[in-house]
């Protein structure tokens, strides 16, 4: 699947490298999907999910024979079995997820135990930086064996969390909130996001720090076309949404307020164009969204865009007039909302968790009320009538997104974060991102 952490953990070690530091990039799972060249290559898969999973299941396989345990981590294998068994909700995963926060005490610890011995036979690292708070369970190990500090990003873990079963769910925060002292330093991607796990992790202020992600603009350099005063059927305005196809990115929320725009009828030849990730937990859904859009009469102005390649995505974002995805609950972020600025086309989100941070950094778009598609419906109306303020808002957020969200500012800023727990090594020499 395309992982956002993964994309941007891969496009931080790129600018990484191209200013000069050593850095390694180490997959857990599954084989990583990016839409960049992968950093990682070369580099073992640890944690192997098939292996992540049996040891879940049972004594006798976390005491399975070293090479079918190897033979289980090969990237083939994963890559086969990763196509038809991708179990990721949190209601499907509750056990898995306790037993990886419990770290070396955990029915995984012979997976540390590997990366432990792997990390020894490399170059000591300056700084050890875990890809998210889910993987917090490594931290002491990898201090206590590596003598490397740890720095721990903060992705949005806390909407996973929250959606695991009762007990799971009270067994991990508390687990994470007896944890956090293994790790030396938070990094939030946003103000809003930093509060709300200091709040929940009872983190001192001082272990935080919020660097905004960033994206390489190779591909968005140039600007889009100027958008006709008058849309034409030729030329029909797009309303536009990139991200994961599910229910939780509020894109069914999107459909409804689309389904209103075709009923008021207000902006001719309107259409709808749905991109992103889709797996099979989400085919169920996506079919659901059809019946929903063959019933109503519109499915012909729907175009639906899965699991798209770099270049494709840059020119689908391209083609919008108009961009959302009104996750319906706290996006800790949203990198496709600098993706779609980066392209020079404005958006409209919910007035909640990031999103208002992002339209007031970029001054790039509009906010609605959270779960309301008529309030959507009207914030995109408003834009798609007034093409003079679409070019403005479009202009003002492709010139923030390629100011203050680049990688390389994303990278200049992590590295001054990282300084902070290698403080006896200047400049920071090596980093290893845990994916």
């Amino acid at each position: 699947m395309y992982c956002g952490n993964c994309i941007r953990d891969n496009t931080l070690v790129t600018e990484l490298r191209r200013l000069g530091h050593s850095t390694l990039m180490l997959p857990m799972y599954l084989p990583l999907t990016l839409d960049d060249a992968n950093t990682s290559t070369g580099v073992p898969i640890f944690f192997s999910g098939i292996n992540v999973y049996l040891e879940q299941r049972g004594a006798l396989f976390r005491a399975l024979p070293p090479g079918l345990h190897r033979f289980l981590a090969q990237p083939w294998l994963l890559r086969l079995v990763g196509k038809f068994a991708a179990k990721t909700r949190p209601a499907e995963v509750g056990d898995l997820t306790i037993s990886m926060l419990q770290g070396e005490h955990g029915n995984q610890s012979r997976e540390l135990d590997e990366l432990v011995r792997w990390l020894k036979g490399q170059t000591r690292p300056d700084v050890v930086c875990l890809s998210n708070i889910l993987l917090l369970g490594l931290a002491r190990r990898l201090r206590q064996a590596i003598g490397s500090p740890v720095v721990c990003l903060l992705a949005g873990e806390d909407s996973f969390l929250d959606a695991l079963p009762g007990p799971q769910r009270a067994e991990a925060w508390k687990i994470l909130s007896d944890r956090t002292c293994d790790a030396d330093l938070y990094l939030s991607p946003s103000r809003y996001f930093a509060e709300r796990m200091a709040e929940r992790l009872r983190l001192a202020p001082q272990r935080l720090r919020v660097v905004p992600p960033g994206i390489n603009l190779a591909g968005f350099e140039s600007p889009p076309a100027r958008r006709p005063a008058t849309p034409s059927p030729s030329a029909p305005p797009v309303v536009g949404y990139f991200a994961r196809l599910c229910r939780e990115k509020g894109l069914a929320l999107l459909v409804e307020a689309f389904l209103l725009l075709k009923q008021r009828n207000r902006v001719p030849n309107l259409r709808l164009k749905i991109g992103g990730y889709c797996g099979p937990a989400d085919r169920p859904f996506v079919r659901e969204l059809h019946r929903r859009l063959r019933t109503a009469g519109v499915l012909g102005d729907v175009e639906f865009h899965a699991n798209l390649d770099r270049a494709a995505k840059i020119a689908f974002l391209k083609s919008l007039t108009v961009f959302s995805v009104p996750a319906s609950y706290g996006e800790a972020f949203g990198l496709y909302l600098i993706e779609a600025l980066a392209a020079g086309v404005p958006v409209v989100q919910p007035r909640t968790a990031a999103f208002p941070e992002i339209i007031e950094a970029t001054g790039g778009g509009l906010l609605c009320e959270p779960n309301d598609p008529e309030s959507l419906a009207d914030a995109l109306e408003s834009l798609l009538l007034d093409p003079t303020r679409l070019q403005a808002l479009g202009n003002a957020g492709r010139q923030a997104a390629h100011e203050r969200y680049s990688a390389r500012r994303m990278a200049e800023e992590t590295l001054r974060a990282l300084s902070e727990v290698a403080h006896s090594r200047s400049p920071v020499a090596s980093a290893t991102a845990s994916a």
